[in-house]
């Protein structure tokens, strides 16, 4: 489940971070066209659940509003100095919250688990990649600082999306959506 940004945002959060990818850190970025964030991952779904994942999330939206998302700030998971995750923040915001409780409280009951840690709102942009050692991230923290993004856009639907992993990176594709209203 995934809050898709539009693509001028998509593609200003690109421009914003080239500094970083022009480090030639240990990274895989997410192609602008997969920009995302991310609600719940439910990982591979049989064909033949697709149509009560579809009702779970249509019942998780239902007397959802469109959702503004504040984008601002860049960090890592879990820190700079161990960077496995490299993001854009997400403020937080009391309709994005119940959004995703909605989701979780609709998806557990189908055997999807609850995600054990809390929900921290962000964008992903790259992923270090698994030989990837700290000291190939020392001062990434200035990094991080110097660079400049704020955005505020309103979502207006929620996607349910299929990944697929390729040589040039992970393809998104929406396969079904349901209206905040």
């Amino acid at each position: 489940m995934a809050l898709n940004l539009p693509d001028v945002t998509r593609q200003a959060l690109w421009s914003a971070i080239a500094p970083l990818r022009d480090l030639s850190l240990p990274v895989k970025w997410v192609r602008p066209d997969g920009i995302h964030l991310t609600l719940k991952f439910l990982g591979e779904i049989a064909e033949a659940r697709q149509t009560e994942v579809i009702a779970a999330l249509r019942r998780a939206a239902h007397g959802t509003r469109p959702l503004p998302l504040a984008i601002e700030g860049f960090g890592a998971f879990p820190g700079p100095a161990r960077a496995r995750v490299l993001w854009a923040g997400v403020a937080p915001d009391p309709g994005l919250e119940l959004l995703q409780h909605a989701i979780e409280r609709e998806f557990t009951p189908l055997g999807f688990p609850t995600e054990a840690r809390t929900f921290r709102p962000h964008v992903t942009l790259g992923r270090a990649q698994r030989d990837a050692r700290p000291a190939a991230f020392r001062g990434l923290e200035a990094e991080l600082a110097a660079l400049s993004f704020a955005e505020t856009v309103v979502i207006e639907r929620v996607d349910l999306m299929r990944s697929t992993l390729q040589s040039g990176g992970t393809m998104y594709e929406v396969v079904h959506h349901e209206r905040l209203s």
